[in-house]
């Protein structure tokens, strides 16, 4: 009786997991993000170190070595947060985390703190890639780039199929 109110919100938009410059994933010195190789994305160039989760959803993983997490959004997108390059060499040294895989976050929520200054002191970059795990199951996936943002600004667009 009310098909016609079925499948309106066609769309979901990933925020921002820091402060800082939203840029294409293409800037990322990295050939397996770059290249989109996990799937598409944004990256952001922070300003401080409060990692947060970019939408509703629960968080799926954090790494071991606290550098990265990713979660399920409530409309099905999985998300990695990578925080920095070859990160995972500190060995979680430099992080501290807010969350545990199963936990069910807000857009905004606190998920991980990362030293910066300890990042660029071990001459590391801070880039942050958010990427779409599950690309193909969506018709498109936008990026939202060339921008300075807050927690939770729209960096990704993505159109459900």
């Amino acid at each position: 009786m009310f098909d016609f109110l079925k499948g309106k919100n066609k769309e979901a938009l990933v925020g921002s997991p820091a402060k800082g410059k939203a840029v294409p994933v293409s800037q990322v010195n990295d050939p397996t993000f770059a290249e989109e190789i996990l799937g598409k994305g944004v990256a952001i160039i922070p300003e401080d170190g409060k990692i947060c989760a970019p939408a509703a959803g629960e968080i799926a993983m954090v790494f071991d070595t606290l550098h990265a997490f990713s979660m399920t959004t409530r409309e099905g997108v999985e998300l990695l947060v990578h925080i920095g390059l070859e990160t995972v060499s500190l060995k979680g040294k430099g992080f501290t985390a807010h969350v545990k895989a199963g936990d069910k976050v807000d857009k905004g929520d606190l998920v991980i703190t990362a030293d910066l200054d300890l990042i660029k002191g071990e001459g590391l970059d801070t880039i942050i890639p958010v990427i779409v795990c599950n690309t193909e199951e969506f018709k498109a996936v936008e990026s939202l780039a060339g921008k300075d943002v807050s927690v939770g600004d729209d960096v990704l667009k993505i159109s459900l199929k």
